[in-house]
């Protein structure tokens, strides 16, 4: 016999919070209230403060989560075979998402500040799981310890971040096929280029 409070369905499960906040954001970005987040999750302030202290505190769970996410989606749609064409592709695919992702959007018109200095933070945990996830798609491009095993290769997931940043970050272009290409043609061959000496010599 299943609980009726079983995941996702449970107001106080943690899981069920976290996609409330992500639904919640794609809307009104870094506006989403501790109220709002306790009446859409069926809660309370106090649970929610008891849990968490601060709605930045879930916004930051619910960005990390969709960060995931979009990790994800783009491995569906254009999956990395481990070469530097295929990390390229990949990590293109990557940008392509979270530039059109409703939650980046919703960001950027909430709060243009913070979406501002995204550009150049250097440090939080969102940037520090970007260079996570890149370092371990750029693993196999040196098979002897990737990252860890070439100092070279372990200095490119902040590089690919940098390069990164003005394409996926440019809500304004969704839409706009000339503006979109642009983007992602630019992070492409600057990604090529950092990458071109792990690729494979032309025959």
């Amino acid at each position: 016999m299943s609980s009726r409070f079983s995941y996702g369905h449970n107001p106080y499960s943690t899981g069920h919070v976290i996609s409330t906040v992500r639904a919640l954001m794609r809307t009104d970005g870094l506006d989403v209230s501790l109220t709002a987040i306790a009446r859409g999750c069926g809660t309370t302030r106090a649970f929610l403060y008891s849990n968490w202290k601060t709605a930045s505190a879930l916004h930051l769970r619910a960005l990390r989560a969709e960060l995931a996410q979009a990790f994800v989606t783009a491995q569906r749609a254009c999956p990395s075979d481990g070469t530097v064409a295929g990390v390229t592709a990949h990590l293109t695919e990557v940008v392509r998402t979270v530039r059109r992702h409703p939650t980046t959007a919703a960001v950027a018109r909430s709060s243009p500040e913070v979406f501002s200095a995204a550009y150049t933070a250097a440090t939080g945990p969102l940037t520090q799981d970007v260079v996570e996830r890149i370092g371990d798609l750029l693993h196999p491009l040196h098979p002897l310890g990737g990252v860890w095993g070439d100092s070279e290769l372990g200095s490119r997931p902040w590089k690919i971040l940098w390069i990164a940043r003005p394409a996926a970050l440019c809500p304004d272009a969704v839409g706009d096929r000339c503006r979109e290409d642009t983007l992602d043609n630019a992070f492409a061959e600057l990604l090529s280029d950092l990458l071109a000496p792990w690729a494979p010599a032309p025959r």
